[in-house]
């Protein structure tokens, strides 16, 4: 199958430090390469891929030190030039939210788009209603609450490699952890609030976007100021293994409707439990009991973390590599696929669709 992947251009594919959505396309595009699929990139020029790649930017947004930039010139430059290539492909992975809905509308049978944000926000559901026919992917169950109505063909979890990240079967550092962004629905103060209670050590992985520094500044740094409290700052993949396998447990405590939550399977697949509040997808990525424990209140986070002895690393990993390797989400994703070029070739709009 010729397939076309569009990823965001505000991180690298995969990404050099934090970030989400890049990280998943290119654990995607590899997979799916794999498989022996013809498989091209549209994304910045740093990618790490094994897809074909087409560069559409110097650099990704983020890093990028210059001081003036735009982001809707970059993403509309790659979108013109992915329509320009349309036919190139079977199928037009897109995972850039709703940019590309005016330009593709002609073959929007044959295109794919996995919502990867929030869907909570005014005017998306005009939005979903303006371009129904396009097909739309979920990364979890409980992400299409706000869009019931939406044109949803399939719900596929996210995954990663099986040998990203290392098993470990006993921490030793003694620790809990905290990775992901400051910010204040990612709970960072409850983090710190939960280590003080339980008398354990915090480490916090973070990085702080521009737009959070005040908060930073203001609630979260006269914190750290206890000795149970680490701020170690912004990790990539290579320090995972280490910072999360080490660790008694994932704390995971947001206050935000979470799409879905890549770091709870990065920690899985290092055999880390995790202790996560009970707010967006959490109770469909942590088995209760069985991959770490799905809590709503301080109270309860404190009694979890008092049972994490009774919690199976290796079968935390059996179930990661069973549900959320990058392996099973390519499978998933190579049916909707095939499910949509079936769609498309019945109804006489695609001769080649398999």
């Amino acid at each position: 199958m010729r397939i076309a992947q569009i990823a965001p251009l505000t991180e690298a594919v995969p990404p050099l430090l934090y970030g989400g959505t890049e990280r998943v396309v290119a654990h995607l595009c590899n997979s799916l390469a794999e498989m022996g699929h013809e498989v091209t990139l549209f994304a910045s020029a740093e990618a790490r891929t094994r897809a074909r790649l087409v560069p559409m930017r110097d650099q990704a947004i983020r890093l990028d030190a210059s001081p003036l930039k735009s982001d809707v010139a970059a993403h509309l430059a790659m979108l013109d030039e992915v329509r320009w290539r349309k036919d190139d492909f079977d199928i037009l992975h897109f995972h850039i939210d709703l940019l590309h809905f005016p330009f593709f509308e002609e073959i929007a049978e044959r295109t794919l788009t996995t919502l990867h944000g929030r869907l909570d926000l005014k005017d998306l559901d005009g939005v979903y209603a303006r371009w129904s026919t396009y097909p739309l992917v979920s990364i979890s169950n409980h992400q299409r609450a706000p869009l019931p109505d939406a044109n949803w063909t399939a719900t596929v979890p996210h995954g990663i490699p099986t040998d990203l990240f290392k098993f470990s079967p006993s921490p030793e550092g003694g620790y809990l952890a905290f990775l992901g962004r400051v910010s204040p629905e990612k709970g960072v103060d409850r983090a710190i609030a939960l280590a003080r209670a339980a008398e354990i050590p915090l480490r916090i992985a973070a990085k702080v976007d521009p737009v959070d520094v005040p908060y930073f500044h203001s609630r979260i740094e006269p914190l750290l100021e206890d000795p149970l409290v680490e701020f170690v700052g912004e990790i990539g993949d290579a320090d995972k293994s280490e910072f999360l396998g080490n660790a008694l447990a994932l704390l995971f405590p947001i206050d935000w409707p979470e799409p879905f939550g890549l770091v709870m399977i990065e920690a899985m697949a290092c055999g880390t439990p995790v202790v996560a509040w009970d707010r967006g997808a959490v109770s469909e990525i942590v088995e209760n009991g069985v991959t770490g424990f799905v809590v709503r209140s301080p109270e309860e986070a404190l009694k979890a973390i008092g049972q994490l002895k009774i919690v199976n690393r290796l079968r935390i990993r059996h179930v990661f590599e069973r549900r959320f390797a990058a392996s099973v989400m390519a499978r998933r994703y190579l049916e909707v696929y095939a499910r949509l070029l079936r769609g498309a070739a019945c109804e006489g709009r695609f001769k080649d669709a398999v």
